[in-house]
C-alpha cells in the first residue's frame, strides 16, 4: 500500500503569528470505494461522499443543518411553487468549460430521469432559465422541501456529458458501470481523478482551477484504499499507512482514541438500518402475523449494546427523535413469547418452521454482517429457519435491485433530513414512472400510507406535515412493514494533525476539499 507522507513546511506570514501550510498528501482508508463516478447511478452515502469531492451542489448543508452557499450563490421563494437560483459566474468544469445555467437545467433533467433520484425530484413540474447565471425551479404544488432537494443539484457539465463514444449516448444512466459517466468525470469540484482501480484505490487530486478560493484545504494528493476489514483498517492507522479510516468500529474505538498522535472524532447519526421482508419472494411474509413475530423475536437492545457496543440507537420506527413524524410511543417490542405465539397463530412450529432466505451487505454499514449473523440465530428461536448469505457492497446492490432473497439488509440516510423521505424511498407502493418505492424490497404496499406522503409532501404548515408522518409511522409499526433495528453513529479515526472536526457531518459526506493537515 502506498503511503503519501504529510509535508509540513509552514510559510510564516508578516503579521507576526499568523502561517499558512504547505500543501499534504494524504491516504484515506473507507470500507469501501465507490462503485462509479455517475453521481446520478446511485442513491447512496458512497455516491454522495464522491459528488463532494468531484462535483458540487448548488447548495450544501451545515454541520447544524443549515444551508451555505455553493454553486449557487443566493436563493429566493418567488411563489407557492417556484423557487429562484442565482449561479456563480466564473465556474470552471475539469474540462475547462464554464458552468452556466445550461448546464444546470441539463443536470436537473437529467436526474429527473435516473431511477434512483426521479423520487426525491418528482414534486416538480421543472426547472427554467431566467439567463445564463439564473434558474427557477417550479414545482406542481407548494412544496417545503425545495432547499433541501438543492443539496441533491450537482450540476454536470452538459458539453462534456454530450454525444456519442464507440456508439453509445454519454448521457445514458446505466445500473452498476459500462456507461460513459460512470468511468468518466468532470465536475467542478475540489478534486479531479488521475487513477481509478476499482477495488484497489482511487487517486484524487486538486483541481487547479476550484471555483473556491476561499477554501481552507490544504489536501492537494487525497488517495482512497478500501479496506473491508475493520481490524485491517484500524492496523493500518496504527501502523501510520493510512492518515485516515472510516469507519471505526465501535470495539476499536478506545484503542484509537487512546494512542498517542492518533484521534476519535464521532458525530450522531440518523441513518436507520433494518430489514426488510419481501412479500412477494416469500407469501408466508404477506401474513401480518408472520412479520410482526419477526419485529418481536429481534433483540435490538442486545445487538446494540453487544455488537455496537453503545455506538447507536434503537430504533421503533424511520425517522429518529427530532424529524417530523418521530413518536416517542413506538419503541422496539422485543418479546420472544410473542413471537412464538404469533408464529404459532399462523400456523407454524418447532416441527413446522418457517423457511427464508436473507441477505445483507459485509462492508457497508458498521457490524452488517455480525448484525445479520445474530438476527438469524434471534429467529431461529421462532421457528423460522434462515439461510443467510453475506456480500461485498459492490456485490449486494445488484442483488438489492432485483430483491433477490426473502429478508434484506438497508441502511437509509434521509436525502432530505425529514421523516417522510424513508417513505417514498423504503414504504410507498414500488411506481419505477414516479420513483417511489424505489428500494422497497419489502414490496409493502398500502394506499393509505402512499396517500398520506404525498399529502404531506404538498404541505407547509410544519404541523399538519407532522401530524400526517406521525401517522405514517404509526401504520408501518402496526403493520410490521420493515424490522427496525437502530440508528448508526458515525466514528472516523485521523492522525493528530488531520483537522476533520469541521468537515465532518451526520450525513457522513466529509467536504474533503476544505480539509487541512498541518
Amino acid at each position: 500500500m502506498k503511503f503519501f507522507k504529510t509535508k509540513l513546511t509552514v510559510a510564516l506570514l508578516a503579521a507576526g503569528l499568523s502561517f499558512s501550510v504547505a500543501a499534504a498528501d494524504i491516504t484515506v482508508a473507507y470500507d469501501a470505494d465507490p462503485v462509479s463516478l455517475d453521481p446520478h447511478e446511485q442513491l447512496s452515502g458512497g455516491t454522495l461522499q464522491m459528488s463532494h469531492m468531484l462535483f458540487d451542489p448548488l447548495i450544501r448543508f451545515t454541520q447544524e443543518m443549515d444551508f451555505e452557499p455553493r454553486l449557487a450563490s443566493k436563493w429566493e421563494r418567488i411563489d407557492a411553487t417556484t423557487f429562484r437560483f442565482n449561479l456563480r459566474k466564473g465556474v470552471k468544469f475539469h474540462s475547462g468549460n464554464t458552468m452556466t445555467a445550461d448546464d444546470v437545467i441539463w443536470t436537473f433533467n437529467r436526474l429527473k430521469n435516473s431511477a434512483d433520484f426521479k423520487g426525491v425530484f418528482s414534486p416538480y413540474e421543472k426547472m427554467i432559465k431566467i439567463d445564463d447565471y439564473t434558474v427557477e425551479i417550479k414545482s406542481t404544488e407548494p412544496y417545503p422541501l425545495v432547499l433541501q432537494t438543492a443539496t441533491y443539484i450537482f450540476p454536470m457539465d452538459r458539453k462534456f456529458y454530450t454525444g456519442e463514444m464507440d456508439g453509445k449516448d454519454k448521457s445514458e444512466i446505466l445500473k452498476h458501470g459500462g456507461s460513459f459517466a460512470s468511468t468518466h468525470v468532470s465536475g467542478t469540484g475540489p478534486y479531479t481523478i488521475t487513477t481509478r482501480e476499482q477495488g484497489i484505490k482511487v487517486v484524487f487530486d486538486r483541481f487547479d482551477d476550484y471555483w473556491d478560493t476561499n477554501s481552507p484545504g490544504n489536501v492537494d494528493k487525497l488517495t482512497l484504499v478500501p479496506i473491508k476489514e475493520d481490524a485491517t483498517r484500524v492496523a493500518a492507522l496504527l501502523s501510520g499507512d493510512v492518515d485516515m479510516i472510516y469507519p471505526v468500529a465501535p470495539n476499536d474505538q478506545k484503542r484509537v482514541a487512546d494512542t498517542e498522535g492518533l484521534k476519535l472524532t464521532t458525530v450522531p447519526g440518523s441513518r436507520i438500518i433494518t430489514f426488510q421482508m419481501n412479500q412477494k419472494s416469500n407469501p408466508a411474509l404477506k401474513d401480518v402475523r408472520v412479520r410482526q413475530a419477526i419485529v418481536h423475536a429481534i433483540n435490538n437492545d442486545g445487538i446494540v449494546k453487544k455488537i455496537m457496543k453503545d455506538f447507536a440507537t434503537t430504533a421503533g420506527q424511520q425517522g429518529p427523535a427530532g424529524y417530523a413524524g418521530y413518536d416517542e410511543a413506538l419503541v422496539p417490542r422485543f418479546d420472544v413469547a410473542k413471537a412464538k405465539k404469533l408464529m404459532e397463530e399462523a400456523g407454524y412450529s418447532k416441527d413446522k418452521p418457517l423457511q427464508i432466505s436473507m441477505m445483507a451487505p459485509n462492508n457497508r454499514y458498521v457490524k452488517d454482517a455480525q448484525i445479520a449473523q445474530a438476527t438469524a440465530g434471534m429467529l431461529a428461536k421462532i421457528y423460522i429457519n434462515v439461510d443467510l448469505k453475506t456480500l461485498p457492497k459492490a456485490q449486494y446492490w445488484p442483488e438489492f435491485d432485483v430483491c433477490a432473497s426473502d429478508m434484506m439488509m438497508i441502511g437509509w440516510h434521509s436525502d432530505t433530513e425529514d421523516s417522510a423521505n424513508f417513505s417514498e424511498f423504503l414504504m410507498m407502493t414500488r411506481d419505477a414512472d414516479a420513483g417511489k418505492g424505489a428500494y422497497n424490497c419489502g414490496n409493502y404496499s398500502n394506499p393509505e400510507v402512499d396517500r398520506l406522503v404525498n399529502a404531506a409532501n404538498a404541505e407547509t404548515d410544519p404541523a399538519k406535515r407532522a401530524t400526517m408522518l406521525q401517522k405514517v409511522e404509526q401504520i408501518l409499526y402496526k403493520d410490521a412493514a420493515f424490522v427496525p433495528l437502530h440508528w448508526q453513529n458515525l466514528a472516523w479515526g485521523s492522525k493528530s494533525n488531520l483537522q476533520i472536526e469541521p468537515i465532518v457531518n451526520s450525513m457522513n459526506f466529509p467536504y474533503f476539499g476544505d480539509l487541512i493537515v498541518k
